[in-house]
């Protein structure tokens, strides 16, 4: 595959991020969390991984630790071995307005706030932990210049 790229220092646009992905030991645990707890709608599944919808803009996939270790063939290609080991770090995006909502969303399903964050630009962080103790963030506006 070849690109061309034309004009003097043409530089393409990044969009956005459009999937991030985690690592989990137990599947089918992770599914039950993030579809409970974050109210994530299932895209696909399989024995190896699973696709969720965030707020119809990006994917979150989870795939069960060592599943991607290898590449897989679909019928349009090849998508290279991949993998991720320790605690990941995830921050989803929130409105200041639901922050306290959310905090009391997580307690009633037992789910204990690590941490929080008053940010200098005006942003605050409410992190906590999925089954496999990634690190998950709800940030606010103010927390980067660009959010």
């Amino acid at each position: 595959m070849t690109y061309e790229i034309s004009g003097e220092n043409a530089m393409p646009n990044l969009d956005r991020i459009l999937e991030t992905a985690i690592y989990v030991d137990d599947l089918s645990r992770s599914i039950r969390f993030y579809q409970d707890v974050l109210q994530l709608r299932v895209l696909v599944r399989d024995d190896r991984f699973c696709a969720f919808d965030v707020s119809g803009r990006s994917v979150l996939l989870l795939f069960r630790r060592g599943a991607s270790a290898n590449a897989i063939e679909l019928p349009g290609g090849v998508i290279p071995a991949h993998g991720g080991w320790g605690e990941l770090h995830i921050a989803f995006a929130v409105a200041v307005t639901e922050l306290p909502i959310w905090v009391a969303h997580l307690e009633s399903h037992g789910v204990g706030i690590e941490s929080s964050v008053d940010w200098p630009l005006g942003g605050k962080s409410v992190y906590f932990r999925d089954p496999d103790k990634n690190l998950l963030e709800l940030a606010t506006p103010g927390v980067w210049a660009t959010y």
